[in-house]
């Protein structure tokens, strides 16, 4: 998927090379992209509002205006499924765990998808070293299936895991990349990307548990008092809600994200 678009930040990242993915070309990767700031200086456990053309849900970094380099090593969450409502124009949607992408050009990821085409819906899962093309994982997904997904680095290599837990199905894969610069952990709902961001499907609304992460050794919540995080709406271009997040729950594990709308 491309990672997160800030509207009109300086250094923000452009549109993202496309990568193919399902039956259309579309990617889950490259930097946010949508307006916000960076935080209450460095001060730990405060939580800044964001809004991005692509991403709906929450970032952790150290600092968000200065992230530390190397210091995310563990990301995990788990979501419910959602069903998508589908309609006459085709619509995406993802749903996913990573580290990087919020504060650079790469994102290690993995999660679901949500789509509808021709008025039908489909459901896979799949992941990412963006910005490598994402790859298709043969595990049948289907709404209200629980998700839990992590991507952990260590000894130079990323170990992406996403299971069904619902019905058993796991996937698992080992891959050697000892260039990212490991500054961002993320749980994102998001709308993909294809020569442009991608009209949002419906999925009503999708709630992410058990959302941890581990930055410069220390393992918490989303809310962990070590690190800031960002809540990151998805808004169209005009700024224009297109997917909201909730404030974390207590504990600093759980939120969920409302579909607004398409474009």
């Amino acid at each position: 998927m491309v990672g997160f678009v800030l509207l009109g930040l300086p250094g923000a990242y452009a549109s993202a090379a496309v990568a193919p993915h399902l039956t259309l070309s579309s990617s889950h990767g490259k930097g946010h992209g949508g307006s916000g700031g960076g935080g209450s200086g460095c001060t730990g456990g405060t939580t800044t509002t964001t809004s991005s053309t692509n991403w709906a849900g929450y970032a952790a970094e150290t600092c968000l205006s200065s992230p530390a380099k190397g210091a995310v090593t563990f990301v995990q969450g788990t979501w419910t499924q959602p069903s998508v409502t589908c309609g006459s124009t085709n619509t995406y949607s993802a749903f996913w765990v990573g580290i990087d992408g919020y504060s650079d050009g790469t994102v290690e990821q993995t999660g679901t998808e949500a789509d509808c085409s021709g008025g039908v819906a489909t459901y896979s899962a799949w992941y990412e070293m963006y910005p490598k093309a994402p790859v298709t994982l043969q595990i049948t997904i289907s709404p209200g299936d629980s998700i839990t997904a992590s991507v952990a680095y260590a000894s130079g290599s990323f170990t992406l895991t996403l299971k069904d837990t619902t019905t058993g199905q796991q996937f698992t894969t080992t891959i050697l990349d000892r260039h990212a610069d490991r500054t961002s952990a993320e749980w994102i709902a998001e709308a993909p990307y294809s020569g442009g961001v991608l009209p949002l499907a419906d999925f009503g609304v999708v709630d992410f548990t058990g959302c941890t992460a581990t930055l410069e050794g220390v393992n918490g919540p989303i809310s962990d008092s070590s690190w800031q995080n960002a809540q990151i709406n998805m808004v169209d271009s005009s700024g224009n809600l297109k997917a909201s997040t909730s404030s974390l729950a207590s504990g600093g594990e759980s939120f969920s994200v409302t579909w607004e709308a398409s474009t």
